[in-house]
Parts: structure tokens; sequence; C-alpha cells
């Protein structure tokens, strides 16, 4: 029997991605991918085509998200599945995500200019259109005014994390995010940690409820993805995977489903899943959305 090709990262131009859920579903289709996680930055506004699109093509979407964290000299990322996305109060949630995040680009925008590369933010806003606007959208812009020829020029000379023009975001830790996805009854993931490289922080995330990380990853060696499924195994997480898939002229990714993931992980999921779904609901105060 040939094994699904799972795949439990991609971007939507819901978030940064270069393609609308239909034309992702579709680029999947061809590549033979049979479950896909849509895991769009702080927004699940692509979910309802993508699943509409899906049903023709027999590709079973899991509904996800990426979340951006913060912590002292690093960005983590952290992916939930299968939440109660619906939730009025979830919804609350990723809206105020995406008010910080054009707030953000204001602030960004303001620090470009000053450094001699005017740029506003309705040029960024063009970019991403509806989207979740970040960076990736301002190095677009760049480009277009001709101040960097890539996406990786603009991150590398402006908008890394220790950039000139990058300017820090309303905080919000790992921990916070792990909790906020297990109170919307989802499995939260760690992304690709070998790019972060803060793997101290995992004990305190499984404490928090942390219920994988996501080990096979494009950019992880093939030692890293090893580690990773070995660190796994001894706590007791998921070893999930995904492309990471924003488009293909975005990244050195060409399409959903290059990368190999076990079609084990979405099983293990799953079953992760239903157990958490069997748990009591925690609506304590130490649980609820940051304002």
């Amino acid at each position: 029997m040939t094994e699904i090709r799972v795949d439990l990262h991609s971007h939507t131009t819901a978030s940064d991605g270069a393609l609308s859920p239909r034309e992702l579903v579709r680029l999947a289709a061809r590549h033979r991918v049979s479950v896909l996680a849509i895991t769009d930055h702080d927004s699940t506004e692509g979910l309802v085509e993508a699943m509409d699109e899906a049903a023709r093509h027999g590709i079973e979407i899991v509904p996800g998200l990426e979340i951006n964290c913060d912590v002292p000299g690093a960005e983590i990322h952290v992916l939930g599945y299968c939440m109660d996305w619906r939730a009025p109060w979830f919804q609350d949630f990723l809206r105020e995500q995406r008010a910080e995040r054009v707030a953000r680009v204001h602030r960004i925008v303001d620090r470009l200019t000053e450094l001699g590369l005017p740029l506003t933010a309705d040029e960024v806003f063009a970019v991403c259109k509806e989207g979740s606007p970040g960076r990736p959208h301002v190095a677009q812009a760049m480009i277009a005014r001709g101040y960097v020829k890539s996406v990786r020029e603009a991150f590398d000379r402006y908008l890394s994390r220790n950039g000139p023009a990058n300017v820090p975001r309303k905080r919000f830790t790992p921990v916070e995010a792990v909790r906020l996805i297990r109170r919307a009854r989802g499995v939260p993931v760690l992304a690709h940690p070998g790019l972060a490289n803060r793997d101290e922080l995992i004990p305190e995330l499984v404490e928090a409820g942390l219920s994988g990380i996501e080990a096979f990853y494009p950019e992880h060696s093939s030692g890293q993805i090893t580690a990773y499924r070995d660190l796994c195994a001894r706590l007791g997480l998921i070893a999930t995977g995904g492309s990471d898939f924003h488009g293909p002229r975005v990244g050195g990714v060409r399409h959903p489903g290059v990368q190999p993931v076990p079609e084990s992980a979405w099983h293990e999921l799953r079953a992760r899943l239903a157990r958490l779904a069997e748990e009591p609901p925690d609506t304590s105060p130490a649980q609820s959305p940051p304002r």
C-alpha cells in the first residue's frame, strides 16, 4: 500500500503566501498531496475556501495556524492544529494579532524612511492585499522600489531580528501560544526548532502542553531531523513536519509536499487530538488570550 503524502505546514494569501487557498490546494493536488495543513500566520481566513476546493480533489485539509512568538534573542513559531477556530474568543485574539501586525508595518516603514529608504505602509498593504501583513511583504515592497534585489537581501541587510529596520512587536511568548492553542482544543507543535536554536525551551513548552515538534523540515539537516525525532520519542511528542510552502518564487521550497513526512505523523496527530477532546475544558484566567 502506497503511503499517502502529508504536508502539515503551508501558507496562503490569507497571511504571507503567494497563492490563494484554491491555488494552493490545486498545486498540492498536482503533487499528489493527500493531507494538507493550512497554517497561515495569525489567520484562519483561508480555511473555508481551501476546504471547498479540497473537496473537489479528495484532499483532507487540516485547519491550522502559525503564531509568531518572542524570547530573548530569538523568534519562536508555534503551530496549532484542529483548534476550535470558529470560536468568537479565538477570532477576537487573531484580529488583535493582525492589528498588531499592521501597527508594526507602520513602525518598520518609518524606520526605513529614517534610514534613507522612503516607503509607505500603503505600499506594503498593496502587496499583502487581504493577507496578514508582515516583514516578507515589506521586503517585496522594497524590491518594487529597487532598494534590494530579493527578499533574502532585504532580511539580511535590514529586516532580520537584529537588522537596522526591524522593530519589536507586542511581546507574545511561546508558552502563551501553547496554552492558547490548548484552550482552543487544538494540538500545539513547535515549528522548525532548528532555525531558532532554542532547544533549551522545549521542557517548559512541554510542561505548558506542547504536543509535538516539527522535525521534518526543508532547512533541517538530516542530523537535526534524527535528533528531533529521537527527542520526540523520549518526551512522548509527535514528530510532525511540512514544507512551509509560501509560493513557488518565495524561498527555496518548490511546491507543497516536497518535504517527506511520514503518514504516521498525521495519524499520531489525530490520535492526540482525540485524547485532548476527552479532557475537560480549561477556562482558568491563566489560559485566557492576552489583551
